[in-house]
């Protein structure tokens, strides 16, 4: 039998999209194992176990949380996010989101592309920190979100803190990005069914010449990852596939060696440090720049 009848069998009022959905989240095992696809076949007997979220409120709401603005203006605002912050509600995070400080900053901002993610074009994980861009009018959210789709006018570079050094002082990663066969929660390099997905990488420039050992009895690196296609924790993939996993990162990482760090580091060092976009509805190229957070410069090199 297939494992969304077998789930329909069970929650008769669910809907084979909901079904479907509740399965590439990761909510789904079937003997327990994360199931892979809804479509899956499962033997009778076999011990199903759905995790339902909490439902999400309608609208998020406003709350007066500071918000670090870089830039605003009547159709946009850039923050510089902070590390810990969940961008939009969502189970488990419906309150404390930027989504509910940018409600409490902009009030207007309710309704532009939809109330559950009001003014939200592109998203950072919740422990990467870092520039991201809302949209603070209709006619931008619009331009924004074209422009981030077909990734015109769009240069994001991010800053991520690594084990080991490449052999190379830059190079070029392009493949497809899409969920692990197995586990769901995780995305993979993968053969088909993926999303096309690059990032340029080289060695941080202002430590080129340096040897980054930083506070540990192994190599890390600083490197600089401008990506030209915004996938499902590209760079933390990426760099996980060339030998040099982001330091901090508990999904595709080495918690063994993030130990022998000091400190050891609490969340990924990577940081959404450069924007460069064109204004939505005048059109002039802009520049944005987030500083270095505290967390990663306890990772500088010792000597310069």
């Amino acid at each position: 039998m297939r494992l969304d009848r077998k789930i329909l069998e069970l929650y008769p009022d669910f809907s084979r999209s909901r079904i479907e959905g509740l399965v590439k989240a990761g909510l789904v095992t079937v003997n327990g194992s994360v199931a892979e696809k809804a479509g899956q076949k499962v033997a009778a007997d076999a011990a199903i176990v759905v995790t339902i979220p909490p439902p999400v409120p309608a609208e998020p709401e406003a709350e007066a949380i500071p918000l670090d603005v870089v830039f605003e203006d009547d159709d946009l605002i850039v923050v510089n996010k902070p590390p810990g912050m969940v961008v939009h509600p969502a189970p488990g995070h419906f309150t404390g989101t930027l989504v509910n400080a940018l409600l409490g900053h902009c009030p207007t901002l309710s309704g532009i592309g939809g109330v559950a993610r009001p003014g939200i074009v592109h998203r950072l994980d919740q422990d990467t920190s870092g520039l991201i861009v809302v949209a603070k009018s209709q006619a931008a959210m619009d331009a924004l979100a074209k422009a981030f789709a077909s990734h015109r006018n769009i240069e994001k570079t991010y800053l991520a803190i690594v084990h080991g050094q490449p052999c190379l002082a830059a190079g070029r990663i392009e493949n497809l990005i899409g969920r692990h066969p197995v586990d769901r929660k995780r995305m993979a390099i993968v053969e088909r069914n993926g999303k096309l997905a690059v990032t340029n990488w080289r060695k941080f420039v202002e430590f080129d010449e340096v040897d980054c050992v930083g506070r540990a009895n192994h190599p890390v690196s600083w490197m600089e990852c401008r990506i030209e296609t915004g996938r499902t924790h590209q760079i933390r993939v990426h760099m996980a596939s060339i030998g040099c996993p982001v330091i901090g990162d508990r999904t595709y990482g080495k918690s063994t060696l993030d130990r022998r760090l000091d400190p050891v580091p609490v969340r990924q060092m990577l940081h959404a440090w450069r924007l460069r976009l064109h204004h939505p509805t005048r059109g002039q190229e802009m520049t944005f720049v987030a500083p270095i957070p505290e967390d990663m410069k306890a990772y500088l090199p010792l000597t310069r």
